[in-house]
């Protein structure tokens, strides 16, 4: 992948406070809204932990992404945190400054705390561009590598992030659906992921409990016992991947037995283009973008508002 370097950005500018394009026109007097500044995953993470709630994270592609995110957010009065993957940077001609920029943007103009994370990087150039484009967080993945590898470059990793003031997550158990198909058996063991911590030193660790990337149905049965297991074995907040398969039901009883960080991508996608596909199938003469981007945005609002509702009544408060 091309990664450029490139120097700190600032892009200013409003973003669209509602769910609609139409709704910002007026815009809302300003004692009725009040800006957040942008926050760090690390301060989501540990209050979500803290009060025995998800700290949901949800992926950017486009800003259309990053709007209905936080429209979703808002909507549900809660922080969230704005995920923009190594894909989505080679997505973006292998450029991460102006989505990132962007993204904070809109972050700083929330009235609900939001957060930059960069998402399973694995070049560590974009992994050190991180510092300077407006990321708190960033999720190193090693988990292709065997243990020992793993831990030595996550170790790295770590070393360097911590030096930067970032908070690091990282993988243990490969989670099925990334680049092939899911593998239904992997699990994480409690006592690989304890010396895994120990080893690393590592903020959060994503775990294999039954989950899959890229699934296109809610289907997926997670091992609660094991979540329950890894959740009092390690220090750190436990993270699962692969969200977007998970029924809001099972992601409630996740987060009761010690899942905190809920990452979500594909779902999103999937309101997505449903509603632009519907869109354009009803009216082949539609040309204009904003006619379809419009209500795809609001369904993705939508999802999010959902999910994050549900995150925020999973548990009683335990301790951190």
């Amino acid at each position: 992948m091309r990664i450029v370097v490139q120097s700190r950005c600032c892009v200013k500018g409003g973003r669209l406070r509602a769910l609609s394009l139409n709704s910002r026109l007026p815009s809302a007097p300003s004692h009725l809204k009040k800006a957040m500044s942008i926050t760090t995953t690390g301060e989501i993470v540990g209050q979500a932990r803290a009060a025995g709630r998800g700290a949901g994270a949800f992926n950017v592609v486009t800003m259309e992404h990053a709007e209905a995110i936080i429209a979703g957010a808002e909507r549900a009065l809660t922080p969230v945190i704005l995920q923009i993957s190594e894909n989505t940077v080679r997505f973006h001609g292998g450029l991460v400054a102006p989505i990132a920029a962007a993204a904070a943007a809109l972050a700083r103009a929330s009235t609900v705390p939001v957060s930059l994370h960069l998402d399973h990087v694995e070049d560590d150039r974009l992994l050190r561009q991180s510092a300077e484009t407006g990321f708190s967080s960033a999720m190193y993945d090693a988990s292709k590598l065997s243990y020992q590898d793993n831990v030595i470059a996550t170790r790295r990793a770590v070393e360097w992030a911590h030096a930067h003031d970032l908070w690091l997550e990282a993988e243990l158990g490969e989670i099925g659906g990334k680049d092939g198909p899911h593998a239904s058996g992997v699990r994480t063991r409690p006592n690989d992921a304890v010396d895994f911590v120990s080893n690393t030193g590592v903020d959060a660790l994503a775990v294999a409990v039954g989950s899959s990337h890229a699934m296109t149905t809610r289907t997926a049965a997670l091992d609660h016992q094991l979540i329950a297991a890894l959740g009092t074995a390690l220090p750190v907040p436990i993270v699962l991947h692969g969200s977007s398969g998970v029924s809001d039901a099972e992601l409630q009883r996740a987060v009761a037995h010690g899942i905190v960080k809920v990452n979500v991508g594909t779902i999103l996608n999937i309101a997505f283009t449903t509603t632009i596909r519907d869109a354009l199938a009803t009216d082949l003469s539609l040309v204009d973008p904003r006619k379809y981007l419009t209500p795809a945005r609001d369904q993705m609002s939508e999802v999010v508002r959902r999910i994050l509702t549900a995150l925020n009544n999973s548990a009683a408060p335990r301790g951190s």
